[in-house]
């Protein structure tokens, strides 16, 4: 596999993450995020399933999903449901930063870099809901 489609893998890994993830934070969430956690989950449903594609149009057939996710750390109300989605945008744009940067074919690299910007996006609506100051960083991506 090359380092193009490793990284793709990669960050599919980190949508399926994210798409169980979403469920955890949805059982936790303030009750008036549910809107903002539905699209966001979709969004993390819709890019893995293009990613899926973009994977098999390549002729690699993409790994499955684990069959759970560990949060990094307790979830319990709406505070830590709120960390778990940063760290989950996190681990995503970082993730999608590495198939810009291994990308090899031009279409890979936009849609890599529409990912990591959509995920930069939303760590930074999630950083405003919890007061973070500033809400984004320079380089979203990178640690």
């Amino acid at each position: 596999m090359t380092d193009q489609r490793q990284a793709l893998q990669a960050a599919l890994d980190s949508e399926y993450a994210a798409v169980y993830s979403y469920g955890v934070i949805a059982a936790y969430a303030n009750a008036d995020r549910a809107r903002l956690v539905a699209e966001f989950s979709a969004a993390h449903r819709a890019r893995r399933d293009a990613t899926i594609d973009l994977l098999e149009t390549g002729g690699t057939e993409p790994e499955a999903a684990d069959a759970a996710y560990q949060p990094p750390f307790p979830v319990d109300d709406p505070i830590p449901a709120a960390n778990l989605a940063v760290a989950v945008e996190s681990d995503c744009a970082a993730a999608w930063l590495t198939v810009v940067e291994q990308a090899t074919e031009d279409a890979v690299r936009a849609t890599a870099t529409e990912a990591l910007t959509e995920a930069a996006v939303r760590r930074a609506r999630w950083q405003a809901i919890l007061g973070a100051n500033p809400v984004t960083v320079s380089f979203p991506g990178r640690a």
